[in-house]
């Protein structure tokens, strides 16, 4: 039975309903450890804008699970006690769908996502996560590059949503980008002039103390996400 991952994201409005989110990210940890069929879960906050900042968005959480089926993951969102005590907290919700088709580097020294590399197809919705810990030495150097970088994403006709988020502020960073096709990101992760340099000083400069990317067939979504066009991915 194939494996099957879920991103969740949590849109709070209002302070009381804000912290009630903070609060949750140390107590919902507890709360989510002993998932049925989880094998991978991790609670994100976010950056302040679309997430790529250095100051915090209060108002924007995500929750990731990879699970080891997809019967798994749909038990989780219509069950789990914890997900149905957001509803009176949240303004909007979204999950995402994913089925990763291919995966390198870890997360916190595991690889959490096995991939199928022939359910890749290039002309149909892709997602992509890259996450990475930051060298300590170098976050002045890693974090004066990131405006541009995320100003040269959205200026990509086929990419509709990108987010950053992260399990601890500066240090470690993970992004969510949503495409309209797989060739797209393609030809953005190598052949944008930008983003080209950007991975090069990544390397050289040895920005990362430990990177992942993984890249997923979208299955589906529900929810709503504000400035998120869901038509637009024909599912």
């Amino acid at each position: 039975m194939p494996q099957h991952t879920t991103l969740t994201f949590f849109r709070y409005q209002g302070v009381q309903n804000r912290f009630w989110a903070i609060s949750q990210m140390g107590i919902a940890r507890l709360a989510l450890a002993n998932v049925p069929g989880l094998r991978f879960g991790r609670l994100l906050g976010s950056g302040g804008g679309n997430g790529f900042s250095l100051k915090p968005n209060f108002g924007v959480y995500a929750y990731l699970g990879h699970w080891e089926s997809r019967e798994a993951g749909d038990t989780f969102l219509r069950e789990n006690e914890w997900l149905k005590t957001t509803d009176a907290h949240v303004q909007e919700r979204l999950t995402v769908h994913l089925s990763p088709t291919m995966s390198h580097g870890t997360w916190s020294g595991e690889q959490p996502f096995d991939s199928d590399p022939a359910a890749y197809d290039p002309n149909a919705p892709v997602a992509v996560i890259t996450r990475a810990t930051i060298n300590p030495a170098r976050l002045t150097e890693f974090w004066s590059h990131v405006p541009r970088t995320s100003a040269s994403l959205e200026d990509q006709a086929d990419h509709l949503f990108s987010i950053g988020v992260g399990e601890f502020p500066v240090f470690m960073q993970a992004t969510f980008s949503i495409w309209t096709n797989g060739k797209a990101m393609q030809n953005f992760a190598y052949k944008s002039r930008y983003h080209k340099e950007v991975v090069k000083l990544t390397r050289e400069r040895g920005w990362h103390k430990e990177e992942m990317f993984t890249r997923f067939t979208i299955l589906g979504a529900e929810g709503h996400w504000t400035g998120l066009d869901l038509s637009r991915l024909g599912l």
